[in-house]
């Protein structure tokens, strides 16, 4: 088994993390089924503190992960991106959205926020 993926911190403090098991209760799996999912790039783990964590805003108010999350993720990747290049543009403040990508993922402006990432890995 492979150590759990994580890569460094590049958010603000103010960026609220989940704990892993945290992550786990709220998608009723497993720890080791949110380890996967790291390793999958499905989901980018920061370490911060000594603690690994998931930012809050990569879930929905029910607690699952974002629909449009994983995909997004991997057409970052695709394009060439490391976590941490993915995790400060998700957080980067982009007044034409308004807000950061990852909150327009919440909303209305997901789909915006997919096109923009695809146009940038070419």
């Amino acid at each position: 088994m492979s150590a759990i993926p994580y890569c460094d911190d590049v958010l603000d403090p103010s960026v609220s993390l989940l704990q892993l098991v945290d992550v786990a209760k709220n998608l009723g799996v497993a720890v080791t089924r949110v380890q996967q999912l790291l390793r999958d790039q499905q989901l980018i783990a920061v370490r911060r503190d000594g603690v690994l964590g998931v930012p809050e805003l990569f879930f929905d108010e029910t607690g699952e992960t974002v629909k449009w999350l994983p995909g997004l993720i991997a057409v970052l990747h695709d394009g060439g991106f490391k976590d941490e290049e993915i995790l400060q543009w998700l957080f980067r403040e982009d007044d034409s959205l308004p807000g950061t990508p990852v909150q327009a993922l919440h909303g209305d402006l997901a789909r915006e926020v997919i096109r923009r990432a695809q146009a940038m890995g070419f």
